[in-house]
């Protein structure tokens, strides 16, 4: 009975430690993604040339990781140690300073570069795995709490066989030393077995009917399919169009604003055919891009060879992808224009989204805990001059210029900024 109690509480405790390992690595690989993108998309791809260089094998470009760090936090100041790689980089890119990132901890910057050494490099991809296709949905971070779920399933099986053996080698001991044993009693009937499976069941029942409850509502990966296929890829990645020429709300206003025709057929008026990479829906099926513009001048009314008659022009009916609850108040020119919040802080890597799909679950949690870590810009920005005392502590010294003045602190966490 002591051995077969030992049998049980080394298997639980294998069983946490396989659970913990999975949320671990899950979480690990999940915050590197998201750090990236938060912090460094805006200016920098994995393995092409932005606005900063492409950042693939960037440790092995300097000489040490310490060096690497400075850079990332306050590459102002690390210019004047005078580092010659550090510099060259400053002359290579038009002596256009790096942004400060002294909020970044150590090791929030190595999940930043583990993450980029996962992303394989597209050029070495196999033919036609084009941003959107089958083979470039496979280069997307993969889940591995799947396999580590199967694995601990596996392990709990041979836990409760090995149990078993232990129960009939006893009785064999016991038999063959003359001593009385008690028949095996079986599995169904064991209350230590029956005891241990109903607790097992108890937490994950209640860990899925929590989990499930708390995501009623939310619509994380929602990717619908629109009326005409529109891929981010090509115009904000390949084609760096800026985000705001198409959303100008989103700099002006509460609401991002979908584009009307008017501003697709600014261009589309020229381009009347495409000739790029192959292109992939969510199903893995080629998209013929010129078709996909053909739609476009259905909608617009719009004829090959003739003038354009405007008032012709019918709404395109696109499907809303992100939207909030009417109780939540959320302006985009406050964190866009005033907070200078990128976009892809919200909507993820967008320049590479074929689709594009709802990136974050866009809970209360997860905006709390953005407004908790984000620095307001507070310099030159006079959307925030009414805080006239931060201003002055700054001056004064009394608060650290490095550290910054988070959203929380202006009340960003206050129930009744989203909720009134």
């Amino acid at each position: 009975m002591i051995l077969n109690r030992s049998i049980v509480k080394t298997s639980i405790t294998v069983f946490l430690f396989f659970v913990a390992i999975s949320s671990s690595v899950t979480v690990h690989a999940q915050d590197g993604k998201a750090l990236f993108s938060a912090n460094c998309a805006s200016c920098h791809a994995v393995h092409k040339k932005l606005t900063g260089p492409a950042l693939a094998g960037v440790e092995s470009r300097w000489a040490n990781k310490e060096h690497l760090y400075a850079w990332i936090r306050n590459s102002a100041a690390f210019l004047k140690t005078g580092d010659p790689y550090a510099n060259a980089l400053y002359k290579e890119y038009n002596m256009v300073a790096m942004n400060a990132f002294p909020s970044l901890k150590t090791e929030e910057i190595d999940a930043i570069l583990a993450y980029i050494n996962t992303v394989p490099d597209p050029a070495k991809a196999p033919a036609g795995g084009a941003a959107g296709s089958p083979a470039g949905a496979m280069n997307e971070e993969a889940d591995n709490s799947l396999l580590f779920g199967i694995l601990t399933l596996i392990l709990a099986v041979i836990s409760l066989i090995l149990l078993q053996v232990n129960a009939n080698l006893k009785k064999l001991a016991d038999d063959k030393t003359g001593q009385p044993a008690l028949e095996p009693i079986p599995f169904w009937r064991n209350k230590s077995y029956i005891a241990l499976l109903t607790v097992v069941l108890f937490v994950v029942g209640g860990y899925l009917t929590s989990r499930g409850a708390m995501s009623l509502g939310r619509s994380k990966d929602y990717q619908p399919e629109q009326p005409i296929y529109y891929s981010h890829t090509v115009h904000a990645g390949v084609n760096q169009i800026n985000c705001q020429y198409c959303h100008s709300g989103a700099y002006q206003g509460k609401q991002a604003t979908i584009p009307s025709v008017n501003v697709c057929m600014n261009c589309h008026q020229a381009i009347n055919e495409y000739n790029g990479d192959k292109l992939y829906n969510a199903a893995g099926e080629e998209v013929d891009g010129t078709a996909e513009i053909k739609k476009l001048y259905k909608y617009a009314g719009f004829e090959e060879g003739k003038p354009w008659d405007a008032t012709k022009a019918k709404p395109i009916e696109w499907v809303r992808i992100h939207n909030l609850p009417d109780h939540v108040y959320f302006n985009h020119a406050q964190h866009v224009k005033a907070g200078q919040v990128a976009c892809q802080t919200c909507h993820g890597e967008i320049q590479k989204m074929g689709e594009v799909k709802q990136f974050t679950d866009l809970s209360m949690g997860w905006c709390i805990n953005c407004h908790r870590e984000t620095k307001v810009q507070f310099k030159e920005n006079g959307f925030y001059s009414i805080y006239e005392k931060y201003h002055e502590d700054l001056k004064s010294g009394k608060l650290d210029s490095a550290k910054g003045i988070t959203v929380e602190k202006i009340g960003g966490t206050e129930c009744q900024k989203c909720h009134y």
